[in-house]
């Protein structure tokens, strides 16, 4: 599975497609969703660098992780449009529960890196990323142990693709929408003659 290679519009069916499904995943990741959908009806959070949840090196994790879901192309991809901030605010607001089994699967996403390739999931190379990537995304995959790592994959993809297509970039660039129902300021007329 090329990550990079793939459609955007073609992704964005296939993960809704596969969150039909969604009465399968576990509680907690359902918790993020669940305030992620509060956020969508006021538009995408902005984080607050004074009260990140991430340390630097789970907001680097975080931010790549976003990159290999929805690279850039001849549009901007997660990481430009600040998904990884998403991705925090979310979790800031999100119960404690859902929040430590994130954390906790980030840090198994590491673990399990180290332990196959020796080295953390961002400084592997992209072709073991994407083949750890791969492993957890596969739905014949119901190893126990990587039962930690499917979950927290599955919320990633989940709050990648929200946080992306909520954004300013994902609505402007990729969704074609000039984001007037998403955004408190709205844009209105552009028209010389039209402005008061």
């Amino acid at each position: 599975m090329d990550l990079r290679g793939i459609n955007r519009r073609d992704a964005l069916k296939t993960l809704t497609a596969a969150s039909a499904g969604a009465a399968a995943l576990p509680l907690w990741v359902t918790m993020l969703t669940e305030v992620a959908d509060a956020h969508g009806s006021t538009g995408a959070p902005q984080s607050d660098a004074d009260s990140s949840i991430f340390t630097q090196e789970q907001h680097d994790a975080v931010a790549l992780l976003s990159d290999l879901i929805i690279p850039e192309t001849d549009t901007a991809g997660a990481r430009n449009a600040g998904v990884v901030d998403y991705i925090d605010t979310i979790l800031r607001d999100a119960p404690t529960l859902a929040r430590d089994r994130f954390l906790g699967g980030l840090q198994w996403l590491n673990q399990r890196s180290e332990d196959l390739f020796g080295a953390t999931f961002a400084a592997a190379s992209t072709k073991q990323q994407t083949a750890l990537l791969t492993v957890l995304s596969s739905p014949k995959n119901d190893t126990p142990g990587d039962r930690v790592g499917i979950e927290f994959f599955q919320a990633m993809k989940s709050l990648t693709v929200t946080g992306y297509y909520t954004s300013r970039i994902g609505m402007l660039q990729e969704l074609d929408d000039n984001a007037a129902l998403m955004f408190d300021n709205k844009l209105g007329c552009q028209h010389p003659e039209h402005k008061a």
